[in-house]
């Protein structure tokens, strides 16, 4: 029998059972793959494939929260077929993004779980010439949002005479983000990840195609667990090596959950992530003398002055205001979704109510 408990299942997972669903013989399990609609799980019983109870996730499918990879649900086991998943625990982190493949209008976009209930985030940019700083802050914005610690690891050292440049240059949109050059070819840096790399911890890889990903699972796992691919020379840029989320657990005890390359990152409800990536533009608009400063002509305006002085590039202040008005356009889709779901919701207790009348 498998310890779940090995795979990060620990108390406030636990504490989210239901008493009746122990006496009608469900148990915990974790989504480790997505393909579609199967799902690879893992449980006591070890890994196996599991479906969706149709009744619950079917039926009313706009309002169910679907299992996303690193998900803890409840299962009723089956030992000689497909367990059956009833219900999704509540997440202790998760990373999404807008669903690329229904982004057309508010009411046809929905928000796609890439990731969920991982410790660290591993934000991974190539040293090749593919590095791009405001890309990198559309993932920190994601990544704050998550509730799981940002590290940014700048990958294939070995093939940059000098990282310091590009490491100062990270530090000046994250500053209190460890950052760390890293080559998994020569093993550069990689003592430095020790302090993440903790038995029952759960790590999730974010980053473009080519950037080292699957490597770097090969490199923490001492063996060749996924296919790696060679970079285009002309460009820097490496084909798609992982095509789904998948989650490993490495025999030192070590949870990776390693993620396709996104070049696109659609931002989904992401505030509270941008006011911590940009907490300096945040500190100067707090500045200004007017509250609802539009940062273009009023006098008093500290943003006007930094960008004047230079201690606030114009391409920082450019990003700030598109990933901005991405999430204020995300916002509105966030809340039709929850006004559609409340009106279900209610619908479902007048039914029950006139049924008891």
């Amino acid at each position: 029998m498998i310890n779940l408990n090995e795979y990060g299942f620990f108390h406030d997972f636990e504490k989210q059972i239901k008493e009746e669903e122990k006496q009608e013989g469900f148990i915990p399990a974790r989504v480790i793959s997505v393909q579609k609609e199967t799902y690879k799980i893992v449980s006591a019983y070890g890994e196996g494939n599991a479906k969706l109870k149709g009744s619950i996730f079917y039926q009313d499918a706009k309002y169910q929260t679907y299992p996303a990879v690193g998900d803890f649900i409840m299962i009723k086991p089956n030992l000689y077929g497909d367990h059956i998943i009833y219900r999704v625990l509540e997440r202790k982190t998760y990373f999404s993004r807008i669903n690329p493949t229904k982004r057309n209008s508010i009411s046809s976009t929905s928000e796609q779980i890439v990731a969920a209930n991982f410790d660290y985030v591993f934000i991974m940019a190539s040293l090749n010439q593919d590095f791009n700083i405001r890309r990198m802050e559309r993932y920190l914005a994601a990544a704050w949002q998550s509730g799981g610690t940002p590290v940014i690891l700048l990958t294939k050292a070995d093939l940059c005479d000098d990282c310091s440049d590009k490491i100062d240059e990270i530090k000046t949109i994250a500053p209190d983000v460890e950052v760390m050059a890293i080559s998994s070819l020569t093993g550069m840096g990689m003592e430095k990840l020790q302090s993440f790399l903790k038995p029952g911890k759960t790590i999730v890889f974010l980053g473009s195609s080519g950037i080292g990903k699957s490597s770097l699972v090969n490199a923490l796992a001492n063996e060749s667990l996924m296919k790696v691919n060679i970079i285009r020379e002309a460009d820097g840029k490496g084909h798609h090596t992982t095509t789904y989320r998948q989650l490993f657990k490495l025999d030192n005890g070590i949870i990776v959950i390693d993620t396709p390359g996104m070049r696109e990152l659609g931002m989904w409800d992401v505030e509270a992530g941008i006011s911590e990536t940009f907490s300096d533009i945040e500190e100067l608009i707090s500045q200004c003398r007017f509250h609802n400063c539009t940062h273009k002509s009023e006098p008093g305006c500290a943003v006007k002055a930094a960008l004047e002085e230079g201690t606030l590039s114009i391409e920082r202040w450019n990003s700030y205001e598109k990933l901005w008005k991405e999430s204020l356009h995300s916002a509105k889709k966030v809340d039709y979704l929850k006004k559609k779901t409340n009106a279900y919701k209610n619908s479902i207790k007048n039914q029950h109510y006139s049924k008891k009348r």
